[in-house]
């Protein structure tokens, strides 16, 4: 089950996630992730990237973060939006769209 979250509420969805992924392409068309905190100033996302992340979005700047919670069960954030690198070399997304997302969990102790 997938809930829309609007954009202009990021700043309270994104509350109890304190990291994510930011997931990115690589060249060879696959995916690139790396687990980074974030902040979220002004609607614009600011993560640290690394040296290949950096590369992916100069080529590539649809990037996808992934939050899961840290409560087993319980709703993932995903972002999707546009990103570019700093003259500093971090990185800053503008999120287009984000939805949470409920685990299909299955408890195996219902067997």
């Amino acid at each position: 089950m997938s809930i829309p979250v609007p954009v202009a509420e990021l700043p309270t969805a994104l509350a109890p996630y304190p990291w994510g992924y930011l997931v990115t392409v690589r060249d060879d068309l696959r995916a690139h992730s790396l687990a980074v905190p974030t902040d979220l100033r002004d609607g614009v996302l600011h993560a640290d990237g690394g040296r290949t992340t950096c590369a992916n979005i100069a080529q590539r700047p649809e990037v996808t973060m992934v939050f899961p919670h840290p409560s087993p069960g319980e709703y993932t954030l995903i972002v999707d939006g546009t990103a570019a690198v700093t003259a500093a070399g971090s990185v800053v997304m503008v999120p287009t769209s984000a939805i949470l997302h409920r685990p299909a969990i299955v408890d195996p102790s219902a067997d």
